[in-house]
């Protein structure tokens, strides 16, 4: 069974096992404790109920075999049969002994000749006294055999616990994950919603505790729907509305200009239209970031992107003469299937060729090149330092340290349209052949799916 600590369903299964395992041992221990006190009281009453039974045959024996040669030893009628934990001895008021058992010496008893029980490093004593105290009969019980009563008892409790407490990690982790099932529903549910998908949670069943969670998630995606289409919308029909007055701007700034002859108004002419004509770029930028927002990149049916780059790079080639570009496939590469917008990859890559012509060493050539298992990389040698982070690139408004006029948008377009096309960009310095700084920028979309 494979366990995550990190996850609430590890944890919980974890810390049950724990709690589990840490109060069985807590009650075997109490119990081991209440046996041993219970051992102690059967053991005491057995040794004692044994001497008061002995005594009066061992004495009796004694007084008819006395014949004063020294202690007599009682032979055993089926030695070596069984486990003998009980032994005795007959002995005087000076200690010595008279009569002994047969798996006993004549090493007298460490304990003393006072009835009652005594306990030693090995053995539990009880002694009698009789014949008006002049004769102490005593029986000893291994202390050894009551501590094997006591580990077997233990072990009896402790060894259900190797086979009870897998079963019961397992028994802990079916009922918690039936439990949380919901629960990761409605994260995985919450997790698959970004800005492309916005749409409401509907689960059944859910537990009270997080059934308010479903329909607050879903309150705040309306709203977050909604203020998305709108920031949208704005940003769409703001470029719409403009282009047209813009575009007629621009041609009437045009025609003054060429009426122009004083060279001061022709400068001043000059500058407003490169400030119309920088204008219409970035709406032109904003309307292609609206539709990206809209979630254009993806699409059910796969296209050639072989054949669709190379009629980009000659339609870019065509408008951008002083920008050469170099156009590399991997040997054998008939087709390249993916399963994106054709419009929407159109927009990426162009971004990326005006981004390479606008920011790249003038008369460098752009080097693309498709490889073998589909990935994309446009490469332009540059002029200026990069920064170490080339990840900034990405963001809106975000140029390098060069002086020439852009939008800060079209790697932010790419990056947008690329991730709705479940592909990745990758942005790196290179060093080219003739050792100078180069700026690559590599897309790799995914096969579609069979």
């Amino acid at each position: 069974m494979r366990l995550e600590p990190r996850s609430l369903t590890g944890r919980l299964v974890l810390s049950l096992s724990v709690l589990l395992a840490v109060f069985w041992f807590i009650a075997v221990g109490l119990s081991i404790h209440v046996m041993r006190a219970e051992f102690d009281e059967v053991f005491d009453s057995a040794l004692q109920e044994t001497t008061e039974r002995l005594a009066p045959l061992v004495v009796d024996d004694y007084i008819r075999r006395d014949d004063g040669t020294g202690p007599s030893q009682v032979a055993a009628l089926h030695p070596g049969a069984t486990d003998e934990y009980l032994t005795y001895q007959v002995r005087d008021a000076s200690g010595q002994v008279l009569l002994h058992s047969h798996n006993i010496g004549t090493e007298p008893y460490p304990a003393p000749l006072r009835p009652g029980f005594w306990s030693g490093d090995d053995k539990r004593i009880f002694t009698i006294a009789t014949v008006s105290d002049t004769l102490f009969v005593q029986v000893a019980d291994s202390l050894a055999h009551r501590r094997e009563a006591t580990l077997e008892s233990a072990l009896a409790l402790l060894l259900p616990i190797l086979l009870l407490l897998p079963l019961g990690m397992f028994a802990t982790r079916w009922v918690v994950v039936r439990a949380t099932r919901p629960v990761n529903e409605l994260r995985d549910s919450i997790s698959v919603r970004d800005g492309s998908n916005l749409e409401p949670i509907v689960l059944q069943g859910l537990p009270t505790e997080i059934a308010t969670i479903s329909s607050s998630v879903n309150t705040l995606l309306d709203r977050l729907k909604l203020a998305l289409q709108a920031e949208r919308d704005l940003a769409a029909n703001s470029a719409h509305e403009l282009r047209t007055p813009l575009a007629g701007a621009l041609a009437q700034m045009e025609l003054l200009a060429d009426q122009l002859t004083e060279r001061d108004d022709r400068s001043r002419a000059d500058r407003v239209l490169e400030a119309l004509r920088r204008l219409s770029r970035i709406l032109e930028k904003l309307l292609q970031l609206a539709r990206a927002e809209a979630g254009i990149g993806l699409s059910s049916t796969p296209v050639d992107l072989l054949s669709l780059v190379k009629l980009l790079v000659e339609t870019f080639q065509r408008s951008h003469q002083a920008a050469p570009i170099v156009l590399r496939s991997a040997p054998g590469l008939a087709a390249l299937m993916r399963a994106v917008d054709p419009d929407a990859f159109a927009i990426a890559f162009n971004n990326l060729l005006e981004n390479a012509a606008r920011y790249g060493t003038a008369g460098e050539p752009i080097t693309v090149a498709i490889s073998a298992d589909g990935r994309i990389t446009v490469t332009n040698a540059v002029s200026v330092p990069l920064d170490r982070d080339l990840d900034v690139y990405r963001s809106r408004f975000r140029r390098g340290p060069s002086t020439k006029q852009g939008s800060g948008l079209g790697l932010a377009i790419v990056d947008k349209l690329i991730a709705q096309m479940s592909g990745t960009m990758l942005l790196r310095a290179v060093t080219l052949p003739d050792e100078r700084t180069g700026f690559e920028c590599e897309l790799e979309l995914p096969p579609p799916k069979q």
